[in-house]
């Protein structure tokens, strides 16, 4: 029986950030899709400090998206993160890797990202194309880290969470498929011009949209949303985003209860800040910048809960008739 050829890649970046910040980024992957640009969700379904168990979405090359589930082990005194994928997509047979931060002293740091593979068949070719797209999304992957590590003096005030909720007096399916059927918002949300959908496999949706602001002016994001149908759940990430925004992920989700549910919505933002008196004129700040980025985004998707209560309610209406 023959023994698959390993291959090996590694790069690093060096960081003007502590190290502890820098291993803070890489054990939370549940910010990644703030911070990554190809990472879309993170689905954590194990935790116990030590041992990560979790499933997450990327933007493939072709505008698609990849999903696979992760084991990781986490080292903090060491500093460093061991992971493992779970049935990678062929021609990978295996992969794993680790991620490492130096400490390189006065508030800076050094990361690396190790990663090996085998590949179905042992075929040169597999294996040339799978280092290439591996060097590619490392190398990507410690810029984009590096960029949050560096601005983590400012994080907080770039970043803003929020939710807003309407109670339903109705069923979930009814609220939930309001949501889902996000292509057919155009004739059903007013400030929703234009919604082109594609499902790309069950449950994942590639959706561009044009929305009117409060001004009358037109915007348009392009997102990947992930539908957790059982769970009355659907993320997603916006992968085209306003000018404010260095990056938007959000949730839709339904909380049934006795005679109904509540609907809500759960945004959080990553502010651009170069950006902010640009858009917003001479003057303006973190804090104008929050106020507006909330003020916009409340508005528009407590409109949207509004309109999935009323097409619940009358649904229920219209069947007691």
């Amino acid at each position: 029986m023959s023994v698959q050829q390993v291959h090996r890649t590694s790069c690093a970046v060096e960081v003007n950030a502590p190290a502890g910040v820098v291993y803070a980024l890489i054990a939370d992957t549940t910010k990644w899709p703030l911070l990554l640009p190809t990472s879309v969700h993170v689905e954590r379904l194990d935790f116990d400090g030590r041992r990560d168990r979790f499933h997450t979405w990327v933007r493939a090359d072709g505008g698609g998206v990849r999903s696979w589930f992760s084991n990781r082990t986490l080292d903090a005194p060491g500093l460093r993160v061991d992971f493992r994928q779970e049935g990678p997509a062929a021609p990978v047979a295996e992969l794993a890797g680790s991620w490492i931060v130096e400490p390189l002293g006065a508030g800076r740091s050094r990361l690396a990202l190790f990663q090996e593979f085998t590949v179905a068949g042992g075929r040169a070719a597999d294996a040339a194309r799978v280092r290439q797209a591996a060097e590619a999304e490392g190398r990507a992957g410690l810029d984009a880290l590096k960029a949050a590590a560096e601005r983590w003096p400012r994080f907080d005030g770039l970043l803003l969470s929020f939710e807003d909720s309407v109670r339903v007096n109705g069923p979930a399916d009814l609220v939930y498929q309001f949501l889902y059927d996000v292509g057919d918002w155009q004739d059903r949300v007013p400030h929703v011009v234009r919604a082109d959908v594609v499902e790309t496999a069950p449950g994942v949706q590639l959706l561009a949209m044009d929305s009117l602001t409060a001004d009358g002016a037109v915007h348009t994001t392009e997102s990947v949303r992930v539908c957790f149908p059982a769970a009355g759940r659907i993320v997603y990430k916006q992968t085209a985003t306003p000018a404010l925004m260095a990056a938007h992920t959000g949730e839709w989700s339904l909380i049934p209860d006795e005679t109904g549910v509540t609907a809500v919505s759960q945004h959080t933002v990553l502010l651009r800040e170069e950006a902010v008196e640009r858009i917003l004129g001479p003057g303006a700040d973190l804090t104008t910048a929050r106020r507006h980025v909330r003020e916009a985004l409340g508005r528009n998707s407590t409109a949207t809960l509004g309109l999935a209560k009323r097409y619940a309610e009358t649904a229920i209406r219209t069947l007691a008739a």
